[in-house]
């Protein structure tokens, strides 16, 4: 600014700015997609508490008049890692971007705040206004994107060249690269616990893993891993892998691979799931060992398999497995956190419609759907610095594992949103059918060890917990310190995290009320379940020295296995 007269009119201009982008912002809430499917009914006008619409329209412009007051001196406050390079902040005018965009996002997560409507409603908005802002960061254009300018004129040119060559990669392969993919290949640097495949059938293969003790316990060890994704993320590095740390504690233990669907499979329903993988793997490590009884463990969605499994076997009379792990599973979706917003009547018929009687979901979707509820962090930062600063990602293998996506079949993948995340009918007795019987979890009386994840935005706290008020059987519960999966994979020698358990053998209503009576624990729970599961495994009989049994389940392949090599 030249003189007074010209501040006083840009002053001016940009109060009048103000009063037009408040009244934008109002209006853009009332056309806020909320993730209604096609066919579901118009969503009502949303409206706003008057005292916090005041009060955070006071303290916008109050913000405001304060950034332009301090013009080109602007800096982008600290703790926000897409603004912390120096480049934003000796640049006045990114560092003025930066700093009018974080007020307009907390001026925008404000609104959302005011909003008046019911709590999914509420919820659907700040997601919607959350995903908003996140795609609208400054950091995601390089026009304003002051540290991929920098590196542009540091390079001359050769990042802005490098990131479109990352970009046509990237659609080629069909998603955004969050690793080196090229340094991971399954069995050779990821999945190299020793053993073999001894059965398969169109839905999983089931793996034995070569002892590594002279002895073994005489109740063989079923691991059941999630069907969304591949079972290796139980076996990423020796030093951080459960399966390898099972074995090594003596259990002889065997895991099912999923197979990643394709066409051929685009019928196969939830009963073939519980049928003809999960009941059938049981039946087959009783057959390979000859052991009456087994013990389970069902790690997220595979929890919810084992879990519905057992519940159809009890139904028959059966009692083939003697203890149950479950980790950061859903019995009860009464508390499934942010994936309650996608779920509603409309968005279920109309998958019912569009895969309920076949088909194929694709990986890359679920993979989609699961990143973008961490954005800055699982999409918008890899586009930043894979196509705008010309980067390629460091090696990785959780990323790896994570960009390995599996399909599902459409009838099944239907069934179980239907019945679990929207109707929660594995938990009302008798409600749902599966495999030709009424599934009630109260028939499921043997010892179960519950985890779960304090962080975890897939399976929050509470919905983990949530399974202790419908399983009749002895119960343990611990809580794990991190998210989904860092909470789970945490070997005991890195001395990491902590985890949360109670001695008293109660279990409250809700997983606040277990906190309260809870201690905390240092480092891994891997200890804590192992020294309860060692006396459910039986006595200590010699390790076998071949795996599988006779011709009839003999080593098909090495471990890890075809299945798991699929590409979606």
């Amino acid at each position: 600014m030249n003189s007074d007269s010209d501040w006083a009119k840009g002053a001016q201009q940009f109060q009048q700015l103000l009063g037009d982008s408040w009244g934008k912002a109002l209006q853009s809430f009332q056309g806020l997609d909320l993730g209604a499917a096609p066919g579901a009914v118009q969503a009502p006008s949303i409206s706003f508490s008057p005292a916090k619409l005041q009060a955070l329209q006071q303290q916008y412009l109050k913000d405001a008049a304060a950034l332009w007051n301090q013009s080109m001196q602007a800096t982008p406050p600290a703790g926000d890692k897409r603004f912390a390079a120096e480049a934003w902040g000796s640049n006045p005018v990114a560092a003025f971007t930066a700093a009018a965009y974080l007020l307009n996002a907390r001026t925008l997560m404000g609104l959302a705040d005011a909003v008046e409507a019911d709590a999914k409603t509420k919820a659907r908005i700040r997601f919607a206004v959350e995903q908003w802002m996140a795609a609208s960061s400054p950091s995601n254009f390089l026009a304003l994107n002051a540290e991929a300018q920098k590196k542009a004129i540091e390079t001359k040119g050769e990042s802005i060249a490098k990131g479109v060559q990352n970009l046509l990669h990237d659609m080629r392969q069909g998603h955004v690269s969050m690793t080196d993919e090229s340094v991971f290949e399954v069995g050779k640097n990821v999945a190299t616990t020793e053993g073999a495949v001894v059965f398969e059938n169109e839905l999983f293969q089931l793996i034995e893993y070569k002892p590594l003790t002279a002895k073994v316990y005489e109740r063989p060890f079923l691991l059941v891993p999630p069907c969304i994704n591949k079972f290796y993320i139980l076996d990423l590095q020796p030093e951080n892998s459960l399966i390898r740390y099972a074995v090594a504690q003596g259990h002889r233990t065997f895991v099912v691979s999923w197979r990643n669907p394709d066409e051929s499979l685009a019928q196969t329903t939830w009963d073939d799931y519980i049928e003809n993988a999960a009941i059938k793997a049981i039946d087959v490590v009783q057959d390979i060992t000859g052991a009456k009884q087994i013990n389970a463990l069902g790690f997220c969605v595979g929890g919810t398999i084992v879990g519905t499994a057992l519940a159809v076997l009890a139904a028959r009379g059966q009692k083939p497995v003697a203890s149950a792990t479950f980790l950061t599973t859903f019995l009860d979706f009464s508390d499934t956190g942010v994936l309650d917003l996608f779920i509603d009547e409309a968005f279920v018929k109309f998958r019912e419609m569009q895969l309920g009687k076949g088909g194929i979901l694709k990986g890359q979707d679920l993979a989609t759907t699961f990143s973008f509820l961490r954005p800055n962090d699982l999409v918008w930062n890899y586009v930043v610095g894979n196509y705008l600063k010309g980067e390629t990602p460091p090696p990785f293998d959780l990323l790896y594992w994570n960009s390995d996506s599996t399909n599902l079949p459409g009838p099944m993948y239907a069934w179980y949103i239907r019945n679990t995340y929207f109707e929660n009918n594995l938990v009302k007795p008798g409600k749902c059918t599966v495999a030709g019987e009424k599934v009630d979890l109260r028939k499921l009386d043997i010892p179960v060890y519950i985890y779960g994840s304090r962080e975890d935005h897939i399976v929050p706290i509470g919905g983990a917990y949530a399974s202790t008020q419908h399983l009749p059987g002895k119960k343990r519960f611990v809580m794990g310190a991190s998210g989904h999966i860092a909470g789970v994979i945490n070997p005991p020698a890195a001395k990491k995290r902590s985890h949360w358990v109670r001695n008293d053998g109660k279990f409250p209503k809700t997983q606040a009320e277990w906190l309260a009576g809870a201690k905390e624990q240092p480092g891994s729970w891997w200890t804590d379940w192992s020294d309860w599961l060692k006396p459910l495994a039986g006595k200590q009989i010699p390790a076998p020295k071949a795996y599988g049994k006779g011709t009839k389940y003999k080593a098909i392949e090495p471990a890890p296995g075809r299945y798991v090599k699929a590409k979606a």
